[in-house]
């Protein structure tokens, strides 16, 4: 994520150039590819879905879990992640979760079971968890604070970005081979990783201060978001007004509830709240959820639509979705510059303006459409949103916060990504498949019925990207952050 403080560089810092040696080098590559291996994985899959709901006869709601597990095995103890690396080092934590990550990939790729294949997704993200705030903390540690640690945290969220667009691209090239190959490709990466890792990440002490570690608070953190994704995507099945439904909000909500308790009495919480009364935290926040919420719902609805509906090979899919992943890809490096010259708070606006126009053209499509005239515009648009948008509401989110509560904001942020992408995916996946399910095989049903039956899913997109940018739009309650302003 991007410093606050690289928007106020000094003039000297600005023409001043970085000179890294031949060790950095190869350290912040070693990590970038890890964070870049985790944007891959959960776009890659994505393209695979249908591949997967075919071959092991899944329904919408299963083939769901396959993108949920991972982004909230990731999301749920990413907070933690980062203060166990601090306590028993960073370089044995990172190296240790991508030994994990690698492992659980190779079994992912292997297994019949759609059990075990969503069990090892929701391990992947546990992984995950800890090397992409492991990486952070290994850069902030290794490179001096100013502009040499700036550059290097600007290329490192441009890995991770560029992973996620493009790994539309890398996830329909493997499934047009096999869908397994969009886990096994992670692996053989993933180790000579592990390998480079233990000879270029130097050594670290772990942290002789003792600065605690909300077991509890991640626990129940998980626990109740697990119980609420999965009370949203059964709910159509069982009824919304079922025995199983009522219990399974009042469970998940009392965990929740519970979890809340135990942030304000513990000494080290994973979540100060009163951290979301700064600046524009909480905006930021809403906005990412939003944000990421409504991307991964219409790639999910997406990559059903073109694949079922339209009938286009993994690969032609890819590629018809490679301008959005070559916009982020290409424009990434250049944010910085961005907000500084025109402010986060505009970039955040103009970026979820652009999405939700793109989701709303998107609603003219049926059985037939024109690529250029109805899917284009759309991917246009989406694509460059989310490279203005993301990295502005990155920013953002540590704008204003004093240097002892930089991480946890950070934290924060990326917590929020992606628990709340898990809960916009359940809603999306319970509305359709609560709508008009269509019967039979993807052979003997109609195009238009299914489409009929993904539309709702595309209509939430729409409005949940809307309702971010009413949130990002309203007037701040408290102080004006200062960072991420253009200059006067």
């Amino acid at each position: 994520m991007t410093s606050p403080s690289t928007l106020t560089r000094s003039a000297e810092q600005l023409h001043t150039a970085v000179r890294w040696t031949r060790a950095q080098w190869l350290l912040l590559m070693v990590v970038c590819t890890v964070l870049a291996l985790d944007g891959l994985d959960v776009s890659m899959v994505g393209v695979a879905l249908p591949s997967i709901g075919r071959e092991l006869h899944l329904g919408t709601d299963s083939l769901q879990w396959i993108v949920s597990a991972y982004v909230l095995g990731y999301g749920s103890l990413l907070l933690l992640g980062g203060r166990l690396a601090d306590l028993l080092g960073r370089r044995r934590i990172f190296l240790i979760a991508l030994t994990v990550f690698a492992a659980a990939s190779l079994l992912g790729g292997l297994v019949d079971d759609p059990t075990i294949l969503i069990a090892t997704r929701f391990v992947k993200g546990l992984a995950a968890a800890f090397t992409a705030p492991t990486g952070f903390s290994i850069i902030t540690t290794n490179f001096a604070e100013g502009r040499e640690r700036n550059k290097a945290l600007s290329i490192f969220t441009t890995f991770g970005a560029s992973g996620f667009s493009l790994g539309l691209v890398v996830g329909g090239l493997m499934t047009s081979l096999s869908w397994r190959w969009t886990f096994l490709v992670s692996v053989p990466i993933a180790v000579a990783v592990v390998l480079l890792g233990m000879l270029f990440i130097p050594r670290d002490k772990p942290s002789a201060v003792e600065s605690g570690h909300d077991i509890w608070g991640a626990v129940t953190l998980a626990l109740g978001m697990l119980g609420l994704v999965y009370t949203l995507v059964s709910a159509p099945e069982k009824g919304w007004g079922s025995v199983a439904t009522i219990a399974g909000f009042a469970i998940s909500a009392a965990v929740l509830a519970t979890f809340a308790v135990i942030e304000n009495r513990v000494k080290h919480p994973l979540i100060r709240f009163g951290i979301l009364r700064e600046g524009w935290v909480a905006r930021a926040n809403l906005s990412a959820i939003g944000l990421f919420g409504s991307y991964l719902s219409f790639q999910f609805i997406l990559t059903m639509y073109l694949q079922s509906v339209l009938g286009w090979s993994p690969l032609g899919m890819a590629l018809a979705l490679l301008p959005t992943g070559l916009l982020v890809a290409t424009s990434a490096p250049f944010a910085d510059r961005f907000i500084e010259k025109f402010g986060a708070p505009k970039l955040i606006l103009a970026g979820l303006t652009a999405m939700g126009l793109g989701y709303v053209l998107f609603l003219r499509v049926g059985t037939s459409p024109n690529y250029v005239l109805d899917i284009l515009p759309s991917v246009i648009l989406l694509g460059i949103g989310f490279a203005l948008a993301f990295p502005s509401i990155n920013v953002q989110a540590t704008a204003g916060i004093r240097d002892s509560e930089q991480g946890l904001a950070a934290g924060l942020i990326q917590t929020s990504t992606q628990v709340g992408a898990a809960l916009v995916l359940a809603v999306t996946t319970a509305l359709v498949s609560g709508h008009g399910q269509a019967e039979g095989t993807s052979s003997t049903v109609s195009a238009a019925a299914m489409l009929d039956q993904y539309r709702p899913g595309l209509v939430l997109s729409a409005a949940v990207a809307i309702a971010a940018l009413l949130v990002a739009a309203s007037p701040a309650r408290r102080r004006r952050a200062l960072a991420g302003q253009p200059a006067a």
